[in-house]
């Protein structure tokens, strides 16, 4: 199956075309997108990275995008762009979080957080359970830096993963497990999303929106370019 990836939610993002199969997965290549230029250039780089391979728009048998968290403006524009062509040409989506991706990511089995800086001094925060490179997970919501350092400190957690030095250091000053990580680009979001086309844990266009953590009380918190 040919997958096209896209990840539209921060400051940089980027397309990547990939083959992927029960039991392997390439990457044929991946463009990257300037922050700011999202709306004008999406398009346009995934008609040239098709035409480098020598391949039609209609060869791509999936997408894979990120949902989220991240730039308001941007997801929209991935979004957006995922919904026409997949409507067109009839083919499956997957979202993926930037949050899972991150996950993706442990060296360790079990309970893991992934965290990224949602400004305001608040936090994106994630638990998953990770098993043999699998992430499963368990709950996502936007935090204060304190209620994430208490949740990072609880026993049952093996580490925290993030692509943000300004967590990283928050934590390193209470002891707690880190790996500070590239943040997931394109690649990484057509590589997960690759194992959720081939299971079938797809999404229809009409339900395909951006995933907007907030707290239980409040409208969205994060609308700037991370």
């Amino acid at each position: 199956m040919l997958i096209l990836g896209i990840d539209t939610s921060g400051k940089s993002g980027g397309v990547t075309l990939a083959e992927a199969a029960r039991a392997e997965f390439r990457v044929l290549g991946s463009s990257p997108i300037a922050g700011g230029t999202f709306s004008a250039q999406l398009v346009p780089t995934v008609a040239k990275l098709l035409d480098q391979k020598g391949l039609r728009v209609s060869a791509i048998g999936g997408f894979a995008v990120t949902s989220g968290p991240g730039s308001f403006t941007g997801l929209r524009v991935g979004l957006s762009a995922v919904k026409g062509l997949a409507e067109v040409l009839q083919k499956p989506i997957v979202t993926v979080s930037l949050l899972e991706a991150l996950a993706t990511f442990s060296t360790e089995s079990g309970r893991v957080i992934t965290a990224l800086d949602a400004g305001r001094s608040e936090i994106f925060f994630g638990l998953y359970e990770v098993n043999n490179g699998k992430a499963e997970r368990v709950s996502e919501q936007l935090v204060s830096g304190d209620e994430f350092v208490e949740q990072a400190k609880r026993p049952e957690v093996r580490l925290t993963l993030t692509s943000d030095t300004s967590i990283a250091e928050k934590l390193a000053t209470v002891g707690c497990k880190l790996i500070l990580v590239q943040r997931p680009d394109s690649s990484v979001i057509a590589s997960i999303g690759a194992s959720k086309l081939l299971a079938g844990d797809i999404i229809s266009v009409e339900a395909l929106d951006a995933n907007y953590l907030r707290r239980s009380d409040a409208e969205i918190f994060f609308k700037g370019n991370r």
